[in-house]
């Protein structure tokens, strides 16, 4: 009986002393929240990501629009680096980053417009943090945003 109790405070004193670490060397990337999820001409849209990252943070974040495919038009896919921002020069970097794509707005990154002949399109949005040292974070989606024909 004796033994038992000591065997069970020493198990319990391990699993205490070992928590997992959020920053790791690989970043690691949250989708948070999009400000609208049906998209009008003259709108912006603007998605709201979280990451951490075990060091000086310096990276690319890249993002990847895919749209349905129309019985005419094969599958647009773009993939493209959205700039960052320099980050503090701090370890165990963690912050929020904001992406902005403009739908017929002057002085954003475009959205696509809609490629099937008057119809809607709807378009999911994926995103990637790659750190300098060349780690990638996981794949985050946004959940569906129609983008209005007119």
């Amino acid at each position: 009986m004796r033994y038992t109790i000591l065997i069970s405070i020493f198990l319990f004193a391990v699993f205490i002393s070992c928590k997992k670490d959020q920053f790791t060397e690989t970043p690691s990337l949250k989708f948070e929240k999009v400000n609208t999820q049906e998209l009008h001409p003259g709108q912006v849209l603007t998605f709201t990501l979280s990451f951490t990252h075990k060091g000086k943070f310096n990276g690319n974040l890249l993002v990847q629009e895919l749209v349905p495919k129309c019985s005419n038009v094969e599958i647009d896919t773009i993939n493209s680096p959205y700039p960052l921002p320099d980050f503090p020069a701090v370890n165990n970097t963690k912050g929020e980053i904001t992406v902005s794509y403009g739908y017929n707005v002057v002085g954003f990154s475009p959205v696509n417009t809609p490629k099937c002949p008057n119809r809607n399109d709807t378009a999911i949005y994926r995103f990637v943090l790659k750190s300098d040292s060349m780690h990638v974070s996981d794949t985050v989606s946004s959940p569906p945003i129609v983008i209005f024909y007119q």
